[in-house]
């Protein structure tokens, strides 16, 4: 057999490299985001923390910290989990436990929790585990009850020392403790941070869970292996509360860094999720340039055709020209690949959704799945585009290079139809929906209605130049010009149209996903605070603020918030899943809370709310099933199952919170049981100033309402960031792959140009057809992009907000002036390229 890079491949790609420059480009482009999203997936897969605090530690037991749920029957039966909001805790009498272990020396718990002093934040620790994560003693001794151990950055921030006093602020209120003593590092080096320790019971009194503990460390005895000892550990604590797991070596790490869990969900997802969809992209943009390459030497192929050349031996031909350029322009990619994952991976640990131990994993799998991926795409493409012309008799195949075909494939027409109308159900779907099922089917009409602009591309073009021509045939000789060129050529017109439609569709329904979603909350947000006055800190506020609050002169009723996250079931079936809905614990009674927030109650009464009572969110109640009068089965912020009753059902959640609970039900729940904010409504002719500058005393800040809602956006930060950038890298391949194929289509006109100037055609006439034409394809794909965009917002939109979507007249604006401009630079600037090479001579 001869080889597959045969000679007739390479001298194609020698003699006529401006004929595979496109096809260059847009391969390189699409390495470059495929290995990208391939490196943050694989990173978010790999991803780990080494052990600091529980580095002394060999054996570390902690709870679960996923709930698992099961969907499905027989067969179809399948085990899920989700990740706890907060941090999963164990019975304080595993430690115990553990001591009595089978070749366990010691055993002691750990706890860690935040207190407030006046110099700052302190994190607090029972001293117990204090041999165990290598802190000892500098001066002073051991605490005893109502003495405190700090760090030396604490003891200095607080400017006391060994038999000092200082005074910390905890989430039941202010306790002074005298320094009992100071520690150091192993080795001498001052560690962790602004810390103190107290004894066990005491720390654990203070973190506000007085019989749960966040881990007990286990040391083996002399002559024991930690992977021995903790196989009797997983034996000993088998069937205990929260499913307790043992860790050690690499896996302790996880536990004494629980924000790991969500940063893997969080790279998974940008990796995984969103680049599956910018694969598709990729395949459809690279796909759509090699066949118009392939397409536009039609010509050629016919001629070879004509002078012997087998089908087979045509096919051979692209097969290797696909192999010659696409390994090469894959590997090009790669680099700008790395540069853009790098880039992506230090600003989210910039912002805090990814620890500062975890690094960047780079492996050859993403890289060569990125160069295989462009690899197959254009061996695929390539070989569909050739397939007609290297099958049919060389005369047609002329016929056809010269003039072109207007019958589109059968198969191509049928699956076509087909995503249109997988389109138009998944769009009914997403419609009669709720919440993240229609999120979910939302994503299916996206990408649907491109496979369908895809697939029917040339039927849609001659549609297009048809609808938007019948204004250009009025006009001057270029626009009618334009028009008809652009029906007689809707298989390029295509090519042009199709990137412009991806960009507006992905890059429209990120944008304004979030910024529908941003409008939608803080209409909610400013109609729903009906508080005068704000009280709040960074570190948040003692339980008993709202109490003190009350007690002001001219405060008619004052209501603390704990803000966190539950676990909701919702679905049905084997549609089934836990999502996180954001949640307030409240002090006070419903009545005290109607005061400061109109949640817009539509069914039940709000005043009902107490112990073992749940009020739930419009939207949040019809995803989950939820009814006034009917228990809700839910997960609190340590995983620990409830089923409140129902007793409000309202309509406010996305600004406010999904679910409102009793702050009583949430504090024991929760790592941080500060209050978030306090919210104070004054009395009737209260002079709003004096009681401000009285709350003052209370907190670092107080706010009104509207400062208070203003405040509340900065929350939605990292997600609005998050959906600029995927729209950034999506529209822009996009955005690249319609300005390359442009520019292909105007250069591969030299000689259409040419004749045009030959027969009389001025050069002004000559651009300004191009210029039409680029209108023509702007205009057809700012329409379809729009289409789709708005056919998957809308049902989208309906489901997580319960209201239509929010465009800013200005942003979409500036899409739509970006698609024109690139499409008239694009087109401009060939095009008096050419017509330099083709100027007719007198």
């Amino acid at each position: 057999m001869k080889p597959l890079t045969n000679g007739l491949a390479r001298a194609a790609v020698r003699f006529k490299p401006s004929a595979f420059a496109g096809t260059f480009i847009a391969l390189a482009v699409a390495a470059a985001i495929v290995s990208a999203c391939g490196i943050l997936l694989e990173t978010g897969i790999r991803a780990s923390v080494p052990p600091q605090r529980y580095a002394g530690a060999p054996v570390v037991v902690a709870a679960d910290q996923r709930v698992h749920y099961v969907i499905g029957h027989g067969e179809d039966r399948s085990d899920e989990s989700e990740q706890v909001p907060d941090r999963a805790r164990l019975d304080a009498s595993l430690v115990a436990t553990a001591a009595r272990t089978q070749g366990a020396a010691a055993a002691a718990p750990d706890v860690t929790f935040p207190l407030r002093t006046a110099h700052g934040a302190l994190t607090g620790h029972g001293w117990g585990a204090a041999p165990f994560t290598g802190v000892a003693l500098a001066s002073g001794a051991a605490p005893r009850d109502g003495e405190a151990v700090l760090s030396p950055g604490a003891a200095r921030a607080a400017g006391t020392g060994v038999g000092g006093r200082i005074t910390v602020t905890a989430p039941d209120g202010r306790h002074t403790f005298r320094v009992s003593g100071v520690t150091r590092k192993a080795g001498g080096a001052d560690g962790d941070g602004l810390t103190a320790w107290f004894t066990d019971r005491r720390a654990q009194a203070l973190s506000g869970h007085p019989t749960t503990v966040d881990a007990v460390l286990v040391r083996p005895r002399p002559g024991t292996t930690p992977d021995r000892l903790a196989a009797h550990l997983e034996r000993a604590v088998k069937g205990a509360a929260h499913s307790p797991r043992v860790h050690t070596g690499g896996g302790r790490g996880a536990i004494e860094e629980p924000a790991l869990a969500n940063a893997r969900e969080t790279l998974m997802g940008i990796g995984g999720s969103f680049g599956g969809i910018a694969t598709a992209v990729a395949v459809f943009t690279t796909a759509g340039t090699v066949a118009l390459s392939v397409g536009q030497r039609g010509r050629e192929v016919a001629l070879l055709r004509a002078i012997g050349a087998t089908p087979r031996q045509i096919r051979r031909s692209v097969a290797a020209e696909a192999v010659l350029v696409a390994p090469l322009a894959g590997a090009v990619g790669l680099l700008p690949g790395y540069a853009l994952a790098h880039w992506w991976f230090g600003q989210l640990k910039e912002k805090g959704a990814i620890p500062g131990p975890v690094e960047l994993s780079v492996s050859w799998i993403p890289l060569v799945t990125a160069v295989g991926a462009g690899l197959l795409t254009s061996l695929l493409a390539g070989l569909m585009a050739a397939r007609r012309p290297a099958r049919i008799p060389p005369g047609r195949a002329l016929g056809e290079a010269a003039v072109e075909r207007l019958r589109p494939g059968v198969i191509r027409t049928v699956l076509g139809v087909a995503a249109l109308v997988g389109g138009i159900v998944m769009t009914g779907v997403a419609a009669s929906a709720s919440g993240d099922d229609a999120a979910n089917a939302a994503l299916g009409v996206v990408m649907l209605f491109m496979l369908a602009v895809a697939l029917l591309g040339p039927v849609i073009a001659r549609l297009c130049a048809w609808l938007i021509g019948l204004p250009l045939r009025a006009g001057p000789a270029s626009a009618h010009l334009a028009s008809a060129n652009s029906r007689a050529n809707a298989r390029r017109l295509a090519s042009a149209i199709t990137p412009i439609v991806l960009a507006m569709a992905f890059a429209s329904t990120l944008v304004f996903m979030h910024t529908s979603e941003d409008r939608a909350g803080d209409r909610q947000r400013r109609a729903g605070i009906v508080a005068d006055q704000v009280i709040s800190a960074p570190d948040g506020l003692p339980s008993g603020t709202a109490a003190r609050a009350g007690s002001v002169r001219g405060v008619a009723a004052s209501v603390g918030l704990l803000r966190t996250g539950v676990l909701v079931p919702a679905g049905s079936g084997d549609g089934r899943w836990l999502r996180t809905a954001s949640t307030q614990g409240v002090s006070g009674s419903g009545r005290d809370l109607a005061a400061v927030q109109d949640l817009d109650v539509r069914m039940g009464r709000l005043d009902a709310l107490g112990p073992g009572r749940v009020a739930v969110d419009a939207l949040l109640a019809k995803a989950a099933h939820a009814r006034v009068g009917h228990r809700l089965a839910l997960h609190l912020p340590d995983g620990t199952r409830i089923s409140p009753t129902v007793v409000a059902i309202y309509g406010r959640g996305l600004g406010i919170a999904e679910l409102t609970l009793p702050r009583t039900a949430l504090a024991g729940h929760v790592t941080s049981s500060f209050d978030s904010d306090v919210l104070v409504r004054d009395g009737e002719g209260a002079d709003r100033k004096a009681v401000a500058a009285a709350l003052g005393r209370l907190g670092e800040r107080v706010t009104d309402r509207d400062g208070y809602a203003a405040a509340q956006d900065e929350d939605r930060k990292l997600n609005a960031w998050a959906n600029t950038v995927m729209a950034a890298v999506l529209g822009g391949f996009a955005a690249v792959a319609a300005v390359n194929t442009l520019v292909m289509t105007v250069l591969d006109r030299r000689r259409e140009l040419g004749t045009l100037r030959l027969i009389g055609t001025t050069r002004r006439q000559v651009l300004g057809m191009v210029r039409w034409e680029a209108l023509l394809v702007a205009t057809a794909g700012i329409a379809l992009g729009t289409a789709i965009a708005m056919a998957t917002l809308v049902p989208m939109m309906r489901g997580l907000t319960g209201e239509d979507p929010y465009v800013p007249p200005l942003t979409y604006a500036g899409f739509a002036g970006a698609a024109v401009a690139l499409g008239l630079a694009a087109t401009a600037l060939p095009a008096r390229a050419a017509l330099r090479r083709t100027t007719p001579k007198p």
